[in-house]
């Protein structure tokens, strides 16, 4: 079983951060996940994070189909109806 413990700490020089709680016994394993708080455009941002978000709108329809044409889409929807109606 996992519980949890969210704090915010602020990095100190060298890379070294800090974290302090009753909850942590000595001697207990840990697992540490850092997620940096950025904004965007700022020079220490993850690569893409100063692009905006899309919405899921524009992605819809964007994507090459798989079908050269509406008829070969056709072919295929009718080969899978009859496969289910076998």
């Amino acid at each position: 079983m996992f519980t949890g413990i969210k704090q915010q700490a602020t990095v100190k020089p060298g890379g070294i951060i800090e974290l302090t709680s009753p909850d942590l016994q000595e001697g207990t394993t840990v697992e540490v996940i850092v997620l940096i708080q950025t904004e965007p455009g700022q020079a220490n941002s993850p690569e893409g994070a100063s692009q905006p978000a899309r919405s899921l709108a524009q992605f819809i329809g964007a994507a090459p189909g798989n079908f050269a044409t509406p008829e070969e889409a056709d072919h295929f929807i009718r080969q899978e109806r009859d496969a289910w109606n076998a």
